[in-house]
């Protein structure tokens, strides 16, 4: 089977597992890093709240990174419950 295939948490009931606790942390992260570039915004609006604002930005921004690291790790954890000859068929 192809990696990025999205038909492949529906494969077994671990796949089913890694794919919700995948979301799970993918929906959280990615809320947080909303929330954390919302309240960064508004504390661009004073001048001394600036450099806490900046910093949210840089934190949003590496949770925004976290994104794509938990979709590479949904992928890898499908190629250890599968057979690694898949791959190359695919």
């Amino acid at each position: 089977m192809k990696i990025f295939n999205p038909e492949k948490h529906t494969k077994s009931e671990d796949h089913k597992r890694l794919y919700a606790y995948c979301e799970v942390a993918y929906t959280i992260i990615d809320f947080s890093a909303a929330a954390l570039f919302v309240i960064g915004s508004v504390l661009f609006f004073k001048e001394n709240t600036t450099y806490a604002g900046t910093w949210l930005f840089v934190v949003g921004s590496v949770l925004f990174g976290l994104r794509a690291t938990i979709k590479l790790y949904r992928e890898i954890g499908y190629l250890r419950l599968d057979d690694y000859d898949d791959v190359t068929k695919g």
